[in-house]
């Protein structure tokens, strides 16, 4: 998990330094892309198959959760090249508080009775993180974000719903890129797109690349290890990604910004603790 949480944020420093030149969409789409090609070569090879693993009969589940880990995915991408990458980094990390909210409103689950102080704990602790820093135009990125986190929680709860219907892990992260990637592909072809330089490959190639690892690493903590533990070191996300931002860009973030990332990160390990096993990151 630790490893999976470095790498996060090292794909959200190559996503900022992208952003200047390349539209989240497209972002999207190389990262997508690459991951497509990696996650179909492991099931060719492992299957010995090229596309009869893939058959399913649920393509609306597979378009819902694409569709949401997409849309997800953009507005993450065009907070991170708005806004400071810790907080970016936080307001996407406050899915599994939506997530909570969502598992018991929509699939009916019970959670623990710190549930609902774990939600209100999160929303305080975003009011203390964009307070300082959303002024002038700067809302616009900071909603973006939080739109990212809820639409992450959205895309959780179809990836349970998934499960239940029998979809292996593989298929499911399969459909989601290969919709993400059309997707991408569809909005550059209506908008536009940036041709790439020989100089902006290797941006956009570690993007898909350290998504992928941090997938395939966030998968492994997640099937071998406790789901509370693993749950919790996702944080660990925001603090590589404020060292990172520091380091990398010079961002200093004042200290209620500070304060406010940590308790987001208290209460989202809360509600893991407060709800089900959480799912892997679907994004």
């Amino acid at each position: 998990m630790l490893v999976a949480a470095a790498l996060f944020a090292l794909m959200g420093v190559l996503v900022k330094h992208a952003s200047t030149t390349f539209s989240p969409a497209e972002l999207v789409f190389y990262r997508s892309a690459f991951g497509l090609l990696a996650i179909w070569g492991v099931i060719a090879v492992g299957r010995r198959q090229l596309l009869a693993p893939l058959a399913t009969r649920h393509w609306r589940a597979h378009f819902w959760r694409g569709l949401s880990g997409f849309v997800a995915l953009v507005l993450f991408f065009y907070a991170i090249g708005r806004l400071p990458l810790a907080t970016a980094v936080t307001l996407n990390y406050t899915a599994p508080l939506f997530l909570a909210a969502l598992s018991a409103w929509w699939l009916r689950e019970r959670h623990g009775r710190g549930l609902l102080g774990a939600v209100l704990l999160g929303f305080v602790g975003i009011v203390l993180l964009l307070r300082p820093q959303v002024q002038g135009q700067d809302w616009l990125p900071a909603l973006a974000g939080l739109v990212s986190g809820m639409l992450a929680a959205v895309a959780y709860v179809n990836v349970k719903q998934l499960g239940k219907l029998g979809e292996p892990e593989w298929r499911v992260v399969f459909y989601f890129t290969l919709l993400a990637t059309v997707g991408g592909g569809v909005w550059m072809a209506v908008a536009g797109f940036h041709r790439p330089l020989a100089g902006d490959w290797p941006w956009l190639a570690g993007i898909g690349v350290t998504a992928t690892l941090a997938q395939l690493a966030l998968t492994r903590a997640y099937h071998r290890g406790r789901t509370l533990m693993v749950g919790s070191l996702a944080y660990t996300t925001v603090g590589f990604s404020a060292l990172y931002g520091v380091l990398l860009f010079d961002e200093r973030l004042p200290l209620p910004a500070w304060a406010g990332m940590a308790v987001v990160a208290v209460a989202g390990v809360w509600a893991v603790r407060a709800s089900t096993p959480a799912q892997p990151d679907p994004l």
